[in-house]
C-alpha cells in the first residue's frame, strides 16, 4: 500500500490519507469543496461551486498517482440534498465527458463542515 499525497488537494481533515494505491488501483478518500490550501470559503457557496471544486481536488488526486478521470472505474457520491442531483449530473458529465464510471448517489443527513457534496471514486491506473 502506498499512501498518494498532493499538495493541490487539500490535505485530509482527519487521521486518513487523501489516496491509498494498492497494486494498480487507486481509492480516495471523499473530497468537499475545501481548496487545496485549505480554505474552505466554497462551503459557502452553492452546489456547482462545490461540485467543480469536489471534482478538480479528485482530478489532482489521480493525477498525482499518474492518472486521471479517465482512470475512475466507480464513483460514490453523497449529497445532503436529491434535489441537487440534476444539477450535479451535468457538472460530473462536463469532467468526465464521455468516460462513465459505475456511480452510486446516496442522500446523507449532513456532511463534513457543512459541505453539500462528498465524492470519493475508484481508479485502475
Amino acid at each position: 500500500m502506498e499512501p498518494i499525497t498532493t499538495t493541490k488537494a487539500p490535505a485530509a481533515i482527519g487521521p486518513y490519507s487523501q489516496a491509498i494505491r494498492v497494486g494498480d488501483l487507486l481509492f480516495t478518500s471523499g473530497q468537499i469543496a475545501l481548496k487545496p490550501d485549505g480554505s474552505d470559503e466554497l462551503l459557502r457557496a452553492g452546489i456547482q461551486e462545490q461540485s467543480r471544486q469536489v471534482l478538480t481536488n479528485l482530478t489532482a488526486i489521480l493525477e498525482e498517482a499518474g492518472g486521471g478521470l479517465a482512470n475512475v472505474v466507480k464513483t460514490t457520491i453523497y449529497l445532503v440534498n436529491m434535489e441537487d442531483f440534476a444539477v450535479v449530473n451535468g457538472i460530473y458529465e462536463e469532467f468526465f465527458q464521455d468516460h462513465k464510471p459505475a456511480r452510486s448517489t446516496v442522500a446523507v443527513k449532513e456532511l463534513p463542515k457543512g459541505a453539500l457534496i462528498e465524492i470519493e471514486a475508484i481508479a485502475k491506473l
